[in-house]
């Protein structure tokens, strides 16, 4: 006899993980075991301290409000509505009930009993993994404390590898061309031509390689009449045939064809020659995969003569972006790669645009990159951000020199647009007057911008203070990065006023855990990734790292690493920060990669509950590191 109640369940139950990890037999199991709870407004499921029930929970209709107290005042921390999973203690540490559950509105909550869960998690890691990312979202930061005190890190994270060649996989031909050990080397020779293939399998009748045919073994056999065109190919195949996994590393390749001096490998499906055949991997192969690859990529960019050639190395570069985010390769090996790739385009670019003035430059300059490239950040093109700074002069003379560097200045942005860097809306460019000056102006600017603040000059300073030198002097930008750290030792109140704008940014979710999206504009109903998430754990580590003064220190990442050594009672807020933002990351880059674009406004509906589930783990630390700043610098007298 069908059990109604149970399928209504499943059917809710399916379109959400981890259950939809589950098979419908699963699933119809676990929903049989099930309680349902109808709920009235203000009714707890369970309440703080209390001792772990049995169950956890699933919200089917209403809202239920995560609530923990102290000091005998209640305070939100979190709102579960249809889909969301809560009191999940239960299932990881087995501890009584930090908060407390409560239904916001009349609901409706599915109990699942603990005991039915639990092999599921123990034989599924996709679903283990679920709730430990759920769990670590109603906690205060990433990390779980086990029964025996051990602290567990919820996210997962990737050991730096020490050669990043080691990590990335061959790309191999697939459907290579074979043939039996009965075929005519004439055939296949003409077979070989037409397909355009240099090199041909011998296989047996389950697949299995026994040799392989190049066209080298054709010339060196069959057009020097050693062997006749009318010889079965066993007479001139080169066996045993070597075959590798295709999970085999460019470098381990290269290895490969070196030491058995061969060009190429054959790949079988478990690697090994009692296995099917799938594919082929040549010396030309290695080439193309080395095309993709940093260093190659940097060197082809120095011996580029046309602007028009370097777009094409930028796309090179996307490609080589969506490898390395495909094969989960740490956060901070794709940011200082896609760096230095980035920076060597900028530097070309300067020299092309100086063989095109008439002149070479009259003093000493520096070229500065400002924003997301300053910070080493910049994954995706996104607009520019630059200034050019040079060596003082006469006061005669100052007319005519900046006027060269605006020319330049004029060159090296409109080629940086044909590369594919749009120009900045707001003309936060070299080639605008304001952003092409001495260096005793720029100190001029700076020490106004810190001593009589302005909305404006507070926005243009957390730009401009990310700045880095990829082209030119350096004495002059040190001098600058001098001026800012002495005026913020100074005046503490500027850093306040930094702080204050920093918790001004809109927040990424409402009252009852919704995201806020862009409510008009061009990109109405879609959620600014970069404004309401991003931004606020980027001036966080950039304020703290003024009032420390951590000179020559810019990415958002390594700032929250040595903050964490600087503040130990901070450390775990700070590791969940760089945790969030390398996340965020990640996300806007794949995002911006699947739609072409600069992946900040994202599409929510185009997101699976386990993406949004990850995004909202993220803001988490944004509360945090806010609340630092507010206590650290007093900012409600800024207020």
């Amino acid at each position: 006899m069908k059990n109604t109640i149970a399928e209504r369940i499943q059917d809710f139950l399916k379109q959400f993980p981890p259950f939809s990890l589950l098979s419908t037999e699963e699933l119809l199991f676990v929903s049989s075991q099930i309680r349902v709870l109808y709920l009235e407004k203000g009714a707890y499921v369970f309440k703080q301290d209390e001792q772990c029930h049995d169950e956890f929970y699933i919200v089917r209709e209403g809202a239920i409000g995560l609530y923990r107290t102290t000091e005998n005042i209640q305070n939100f921390v979190d709102i579960c509505d249809s889909g969301d999973l809560f009191g999940l203690r239960i299932m990881i540490i087995k501890k009584n009930y930090r908060m407390a559950a409560l239904a916001n509105e009349e609901s409706i909550v599915y109990a699942i009993p603990s005991s039915v869960f639990k092999p599921f998690i123990d034989e599924n890691k996709e679903v283990n993994n679920f709730l430990l990312e759920t769990f670590a979202t109603h906690a205060r930061n990433y990390f779980t404390e086990t029964e025996k005190g051990k602290k567990i890190d919820n996210t997962i994270t990737i050991e730096p590898a020490s050669d990043l060649s080691t990590l990335r996989t061959i790309s191999y031909r697939k459907k290579p061309l074979t043939c039996t050990s009965e075929a005519i080397v004439k055939d296949i020779a003409i077979e070989m031509n037409t397909k355009k293939s240099d090199a041909i399998v011998v296989v047996d009748e389950q697949k299995y390689p026994i040799g392989i045919i190049t066209d080298s073994d054709l010339r060196a056999k069959v057009a020097t009449g050693l062997t006749s065109a009318e010889s079965r190919v066993t007479e001139v195949m080169t066996t045993p045939v070597k075959t590798y996994s295709k999970r085999i590393t460019v470098a381990e390749a290269q290895i490969a064809l070196i030491k058995n001096n061969i060009s190429h490998l054959c790949i079988t499906k478990d690697g090994t020659r009692n296995s099917k055949t799938v594919g082929v991997f040549s010396n030309h192969d290695l080439l193309v995969s080395f095309g993709n690859n940093p260093s190659v990529l940097i060197k082809e960019i120095k011996r580029v003569k046309k602007i028009q050639r370097l777009r094409y190395i930028r796309k090179q570069v996307e490609r080589l972006l969506t490898t390395y985010l495909e094969q989960d390769i740490p956060t901070m090996h794709i940011l200082n790669l896609i760096s230095e790739i980035n920076d060597a385009l900028v530097v070309r670019t300067i020299d092309l645009s100086l063989q095109e003035m008439d002149s070479s430059p009259p003093v000493l300059f520096s070229f500065l990159v400002l924003g997301s490239q300053g910070r080493r950040e910049q994954l995706l093109i996104t607009d520019q951000d630059n200034a050019i700074v040079f060596e003082d002069v006469e006061e005669i003379r100052y007319p005519e020199t900046q006027n060269y560097f605006l020319e330049l200045a004029r060159k090296i942005t409109k080629n940086l647009h044909t590369i594919g860097f749009e120009y900045c809306p707001a003309e936060m460019m070299a080639s605008n007057p304001r952003w092409c000056m001495s260096v005793s102006e720029w100190e001029k600017q700076f020490r106004d911008w810190m001593t009589t603040p302005t909305e404006e000059s507070t926005l243009l300073s957390s730009i401009f203070f990310d700045f880095q030198a990829v082209y030119g002097d350096t004495d002059m930008v040190n001098q600058l990065s001098d001026v800012v750290f002495d005026g913020v030792n100074k005046s503490k109140r500027f850093l306040g006023l930094l702080g204050v704008s920093a918790l001004q940014k809109p927040s990424p979710l409402g009252f009852f855990k919704q995201f806020l999206v862009e409510q008009n504009g061009e990109h109405k109903d879609t959620f600014d990734i970069k404004t309401r998430a991003m931004m606020v754990l980027i001036d966080g580590a950039r304020i703290l790292a003024l009032y420390h003064n951590l000179k020559g220190i810019n990415n958002t990442l390594l700032r929250y690493e040595k903050l964490a050594a600087l503040e130990p009672n901070n450390k775990e807020l700070f590791e969940s920060c760089a945790k969030a933002f390398r996340v965020l990351l990640k996300f806007r880059a794949r995002q911006g990669l699947m739609h072409k674009d600069s992946g900040r406004y994202i599409q929510l509906n185009t997101l699976s509950k386990n993406d949004k589930l990850k995004l909202k783990r993220c803001f988490r630390p944004i509360r945090d590191i806010q609340e630092v700043l507010r206590v650290r610098f007093q900012l409600k007298t800024y207020m």
